[in-house]
């Protein structure tokens, strides 16, 4: 660079950021041999880590795990040829690696690495119902505000496995990062937010999700709590003011030393709902209301739930310093996820019908609102695709008959019951037919996925019918959504 170039007041009074002087490769050999404590073949640097063969791209470093079942040293020709620069192993191999004794424990070690190195400010999220959609608009968000500058954990790696890998994914010039944390038993978010360490950690909302393992709602509001645990000295926690449980969530935040920052419609939320119309797009138009004063913004993606879900991302988003005008910004232009609200259109006799996926997941508490949200939308004839919800113990025969209620009230034409668990929803059906005022309608149960669809190919799709899938990932409604979808 020349001296005249160097002398330049704008070049001088460039402010000067500490993360300029941070690698911008993710990892070379030398910091990933540190970390995990291996030897490393040689030189190399990478752009990415990945576990699974078939999603490595170039520049990845392939971290091959081994389970009880799988061994992923068998995968090491494939992910090479999708362009892997090298890989992480407990073997010697003729590819460029680390050597490790072991490479799940070589993998948590790396994430400890990433996460001492960053600057960042960390976000963590937990919930019964909505935490992934919410991760992604916190993400959204912050990496407007920060010009893409912000990380997240990437489809739904929440779990033992894939917060490591998240945070091993963080880069050092991170300013934001955004970890997404579920569990199916107590102790296990204190064992994820320990790894994640955040500054903020948000908790969605409970409903009797996992209900089987852990027995009350107080139990999973005990164990979604867990998270404050985690947070760094003078954090802070985002729970929901319209819980029922605010009060249990509030004293272990308390407990933990955290500050507390609550979302909803009740009046002492610090982030207060005052105003929410439905907006030209099918979204909603929200005023919200804080200590330093409003903001009216756009919520793209239909539904009460998200009107609430986009309190907790404005909470979450001002407790990590971020930027509320570009998180409005950012949830205007949000579209649904696949497997969590997505909307497409599908060729039907006649024009278009649309399909909303949300084959993902499924509990009480977001299959109540899916349904209030199909009972909202302007159709012909509304379609619901019910499948099972699982994790639900005992509790479930009655979980499932209670969505009677909700369907009756969206005013379906064609309830489509998928798997053995919707039988006693199908036998409620059965007992309120011809007692119910209002138009009656149609209902079917079958037992999988494939049935579903030729059940609901035999029903016939038309133009203007708005159909909901709905279900536990296990189910398979995914392939429902996918077999209609590839026809439009």
């Amino acid at each position: 660079m020349s001296a005249a170039i160097l002398r330049h007041p704008a070049y001088i009074e460039w402010p000067a950021d500490p993360r300029d002087r941070l690698p911008l490769t993710l990892w070379d050999a030398r910091a990933i041999a540190e970390a995990t404590g291996g030897t490393a073949s040689g030189e190399f640097q990478v752009a990415g880590v990945e576990m699974d063969s078939r999603d490595v791209v170039n520049g990845d470093l392939f971290v091959a795990l081994k389970g009880e079942a799988m061994d992923g040293h068998r995968f090491l020709d494939k992910a090479f040829e999708n362009g892997a620069s090298a890989a992480l192993v407990d073997r010697p191999v003729d590819y460029p690696h680390i050597l490790v004794e072991d490479t799940t424990e070589a993998l948590k070690a790396l994430a400890r690495a990433a996460r001492e190195r960053t600057g960042a400010r960390i976000i963590g999220v937990t919930g019964s119902v909505g935490k992934t959609g919410v991760k992604e608009a916190i993400f959204a968000s912050l990496e407007r505000a920060s010009r893409g500058a912000a990380h997240r954990s990437t489809r739904s790696y929440n779990n033992h496995v894939g917060v490591p890998l998240s945070l091993a994914r963080m880069g050092a010039r991170s300013r934001f990062a955004i970890f997404e944390m579920g569990m199916n038993h107590a102790g296990e978010i204190a064992e994820l937010t320990a790894q994640v360490r955040p500054h903020v950690a948000v908790v969605t909302t409970i409903a009797p999700a996992h209900i089987e393992n852990l027995g009350s709602e107080e139990a999973i509001a005990d164990a979604k709590a867990e998270i404050f645990g985690g947070l760094e000295r003078g954090g802070t926690a985002v729970i929901p003011a319209d819980s029922p449980h605010y009060e249990r969530l509030a004293a272990a935040a308390k407990n933990a030393g955290a500050k507390i920052m609550s979302f909803g419609k009740a009046g002492h939320a610090d982030i207060r709902l005052l105003d929410a119309i439905p907006s030209a797009n099918g979204g909603s138009l929200v005023t919200c209301e804080f200590d330093t004063g409003r903001l009216c913004y756009t919520v793209a993606e239909p539904g009460e739930h998200w009107v609430i879900n986009s309190l907790a991302v404005m909470a979450a988003v001002r407790a990590a310093g971020g930027d509320m005008a570009a998180a409005g910004l950012a949830l205007a232009e949000m579209g649904g996820l696949k497997g969590r609200g997505a909307r497409h259109g599908v060729d039907a006799p006649g024009g278009k019908a649309l399909l909303i996926d949300e084959s993902y997941n499924a509990n009480p508490a977001s299959m109540r609102a899916t349904l209030a949200q199909l009972g909202q939308t302007p159709s012909g004839r509304r379609i619901a695709v019910l499948g099972a919800m699982k994790e639900l113990g005992d509790f479930g025969p009655n979980f499932h008959a209670a969505l009677a209620e909700p369907l009756l009230a969206a005013d379906v034409d064609f309830a489509l019951l998928v798997g053995e668990e919707m039988r006693s929803l199908a036998r409620e059906l059965g007992k309120q037919a011809g007692q119910t005022l209002g138009k009656p309608f149609e209902w079917a149960h079958c037992a999988n996925a494939d049935e579903a669809i030729g059940s609901l190919e035999e029903f016939g799709i038309v133009a203007g019918d708005a159909i909901l899938v709905k279900g536990s990932n296990s189910v398979g409604l995914g392939r429902l959504v996918d077999h209609f979808t590839r026809q439009s």
